[in-house]
């Protein structure tokens, strides 16, 4: 946590007073290190996954469809050897669903022995997210969507959601 002790020594006594409110959330700040994430767009939206837990970013294909799947889990990859469900996190999220185009991804995760391939309309980066530029997620956004956000963050002056991919395996156990 040496970054966070150097940093503080560049901001402004009263930077640092609007930065924390109070000593607990200046601990739990300094406890979460940057984290490495990546960034990926579904709609106009971006969201940040853990780079720790991404296996592989592979171009989109046909994948193979389950009947009687619900729209979150349309179908079945292989993919080197693992036979993986595919998330369509548009329907998940509650977005608007349209043809794919050639951007398309399918982003390979590995979560807690869970495999799964996230389908992306892009991926587009991946970046080092600071700890104090994550927010709580606003209480005014939807339920049903920021349930499956960690927290919020900007990038390049666009809004950026962290997805948690505990709930999110959690909300794909109850749709299915």
């Amino acid at each position: 946590m040496r970054l966070f002790k150097g940093l503080f020594v560049f901001i402004s006594q009263d930077r640092a007073g609007q930065m924390f409110q109070s000593p607990a959330i200046a601990e739990q700040i300094e406890e979460r290190p940057d984290q490495e994430v990546l960034l990926f767009r579904i709609e106009r939206e971006l969201y940040a996954i853990p780079s720790s837990s991404v296996r592989e970013v592979a171009r989109f294909r046909p994948w193979t469809p389950v009947p009687g799947a619900p729209a979150v889990l349309p179908g079945i990859i292989s993919q080197r050897g693992m036979i993986l469900p595919i998330v369509e996190l548009r329907a998940l999220l509650g977005l608007e669903q349209h043809d794919l185009t050639r951007a398309a991804r399918l982003v390979v995760v590995v979560h807690n022995e869970i495999g799964m391939a996230l389908l992306a309309e892009a991926v587009l980066d991946l970046i080092m997210l600071p700890a104090v530029a994550v927010e709580a997620v606003p209480s005014a956004l939807d339920p049903a969507r920021s349930r499956f956000l960690r927290g919020v963050a900007r990038h390049d002056d666009q809004p950026l959601g962290l997805l948690d991919l505990d709930e999110l395996i959690a909300g794909l156990r109850e749709k299915s």
